[in-house]
């Protein structure tokens, strides 16, 4: 793991993925905390626990930190307006978001790796509950925008949006996060290979019109909250079709609402499939839900 001196983490990363840098993404943060034994909210997930086990959340971006993770997600997948709305909290989200911040900017100083980019999540779960297919893109914007704008307030040095699935939901995400003037990562959640052998996004959508999408406005694409052998096959595809950086952070197990079900895999065999992305064009690797301190570890090793 690098530590930048002289320029910030965000900076330093962009300079990074420029030059062709393989960078190390931290694991997944909901099912972590879960792992832990903090309950679930049916509605907003994890993210309460900010608030109410912050010592857990810091403690995991530590140990995230010290696996050899070069960027850490903030736990504000699920603290967008809609889920908070849904669980009758949406009037802390500013509290809930830079809360989750102030702790992996926490873990980043009490680790001494000053050069670790932390990075707020946008999510669709920002629009649980609010938006209706009746709903015009405005709305959207509107809901990732109060998001967008507490964590940038509070210091993040990216955004990435995660589990984009279609084209109403990307774009708006899109436009939001380009006001905030940061560094955008744009995350695809993949279904599948469709019968044109491309992939598909969870909701069907063909891939390559998110991509269109992010011409120009995004600084790298991840293929995410993917299952790992989904994931193997999208990315070389992804990779003839997206020509910056490209990444990839699967997950491993299944979401049953609250809680994910774990799926057992050893952090060698994980570290051994995804390691073997970098030959299929991936720079930026990973993992998502069910994927824990102990994987990026072994990640990190194998990538040495």
């Amino acid at each position: 793991m690098e530590s930048a001196v002289s320029e910030s983490p965000g900076n330093d990363l962009r300079r990074r993925l420029g030059a062709g840098r393989l960078i190390v993404l931290d694991g997944g943060m909901g099912t972590e905390i879960q792992a832990r034994g903090v309950p679930m909210d049916g509605e907003a997930w994890s993210a309460i626990a900010n608030i109410t086990h912050a010592d857990i959340v810091r403690a995991i971006h530590e140990d995230y930190i010290r696996a050899g993770a070069d960027v850490v997600i903030a736990n504000t997948f699920p603290a967008g307006s809609g889920a908070l709305a849904a669980a009758g909290i949406e009037e802390r989200l500013v509290e809930i978001n830079q809360a989750a911040v102030a702790l992996a900017q926490q873990a980043r100083e009490r680790t001494g790796e000053p050069g670790v980019a932390v990075a707020g999540s946008l999510s669709e779960m920002a629009l649980s509950g609010l938006i209706t297919p009746g709903d015009d893109a405005i709305s959207a914007v509107e809901a990732f925008r109060v998001q967008a704008t507490a964590l940038a307030d509070a210091g993040v040095d990216l955004l990435v949006l995660e589990m984009m699935r279609s084209e109403t939901v990307t774009e708006s995400a899109l436009q939001a996060a380009a006001e905030t003037g940061l560094p955008v990562w744009l995350g695809v959640s993949i279904g599948g290979i469709g019968p044109t052998r491309a992939p598909v996004t969870i909701d069907g959508t063909d891939v390559s019109r998110l991509l269109e999408l992010a011409q120009g406005r995004a600084d790298a694409v991840m293929i995410m909250h993917t299952d790992i052998d989904v994931a193997a096959k999208a990315l070389p595809i992804l990779r003839r079709a997206w020509p910056g950086p490209l990444g990839a952070y699967p997950h491993v197990g299944e979401w049953t609402p609250p809680n994910w079900v774990f799926s057992e895999i050893s952090p060698q065999a994980f570290a051994d499939k995804v390691a073997r992305w970098v030959d299929d064009g991936a720079q930026v690797l990973g993992g998502c839900c069910g994927i824990g301190p102990q994987h990026i570890a072994a990640l990190r090793q194998a990538l040495a």
